[in-house]
């Protein structure tokens, strides 16, 4: 059964949820084990077996990750890799059997 006609059951620190969501329950599952992986490592650092603080952790610890990550300035070799790839875009542009067909654009009042 695919995740937009029921639900997904995905076990979690212990406990099992039943999942709503678009698309491939497959990644529902990931999902949840990535959560349960990050409670349980929680567990193991502070001691806690309070289940609703190691959520509240976990949660923290995957916010900061991912805050983190958006801040972060591209490394060098992000900013290589990105320059490859617009050259290779500039490349295919600049080939013109590889541009498509392109339509003009026409505004509301008939002009292009």
């Amino acid at each position: 059964m695919s995740a937009e006609l029921g639900s997904t059951p995905v076990t979690i620190f212990g406990t099992t949820y039943h999942l709503r969501g678009e698309g491939d329950g497959s990644y529902l599952h990931e999902l949840a084990r990535e959560v349960d992986r990050r409670m349980r490592e929680v567990a193991d650092a502070t001691g806690t077996a309070d289940t609703l603080k190691l959520a509240i952790l976990a949660a923290l610890n995957i916010t900061d990750e991912c805050l983190r990550a958006r801040r972060q300035p591209p490394s060098p070799d992000d900013e290589q890799r990105l320059g490859r790839f617009v050259a290779l875009i500039d490349e295919t542009l600049a080939d013109p059997g590889c541009r498509p067909g392109r339509a003009e654009a026409v505004r509301a009042d008939g002009a292009a």
